[in-house]
């Protein structure tokens, strides 16, 4: 019986240390799969790092690209528009002698009684002036035409000097030639006689007068 236990406990034994054995094989195949599962979910996770970047860099590339492109067409769309400007001012500014001599032809006609044709050529000319300041008037040119006001010296050109004691001093006492503004920019100063030896201008008109000077200060630096 002894020998016979003896032999049942080492075949126990043997069984304990075989299923131990197939345990141990198995727990190290098992880890070696863990081991590989975990590398690869490495390797997924640095590929989608990795993906994650390369779509920011792309996004970032994308949004300067844009933003490129937006500031070219901003600065095309502007020069486009200085361009066109300045064509129409120098269009408007070469239209102004003509318009300069209209106005003299018909300030000198020397229209008399009866004068039935020359009336109506008067007439005539006088309409050809009125159509022309009109079209001007829709480009945003407006004539500068100071007499009576106080000089103001961005937008008159003093030609002359009037004693005149009885009118407020620097008044503009005669329009030698009208100036023209474009917008808010002078294209051409009107030339003008300023007075002298009168009194000064109230407080109130030359604040007003010196605000307007300003005003046009900060339009023509603009």
């Amino acid at each position: 019986d002894a020998e016979e236990r003896a032999r049942v406990e080492a075949a126990i034994r043997a069984g304990e240390e075989a299923a131990e054995r197939e345990l141990a094989a198995d727990a190290g195949k098992l880890r070696e799969e863990r081991d590989a599962l975990q590398k690869r979910l490495s390797d997924v996770e640095d590929q989608i790092e990795a993906a994650k970047k390369e779509a920011a860099d792309a996004t970032d590339r994308m949004l300067r690209l844009q933003a490129d492109w937006e500031n070219f067409r901003r600065r095309t769309a502007a020069e486009r528009l200085a361009e066109k400007e300045r064509a129409a001012e120098g269009l408007v500014t070469n239209l102004l002698p003509v318009i300069d001599d209209i106005e003299r032809a018909i300030e000198h006609a020397g229209v008399t009684e009866g004068d039935t044709q020359m009336q109506q050529f008067v007439e005539g000319v006088e309409a050809v002036h009125a159509k022309m300041l009109a079209v001007l008037s829709k480009e945003g040119v407006e004539p500068i035409d100071p007499a009576g006001e106080p000089f103001e010296p961005l937008s008159h050109q003093a030609v002359g000097r009037v004693e005149d004691k009885e009118a407020f001093d620097e008044t503009v006492a005669q329009v030698y030639q009208k100036g023209y503004r474009m917008g808010d920019k002078v294209i051409r100063t009107a030339m003008v006689t300023v007075t002298y030896g009168g009194p000064k201008r109230p407080a109130e008109q030359t604040d007003d007068a010196e605000a307007k000077e300003g005003e046009d200060a900060e339009k023509s630096e603009a």
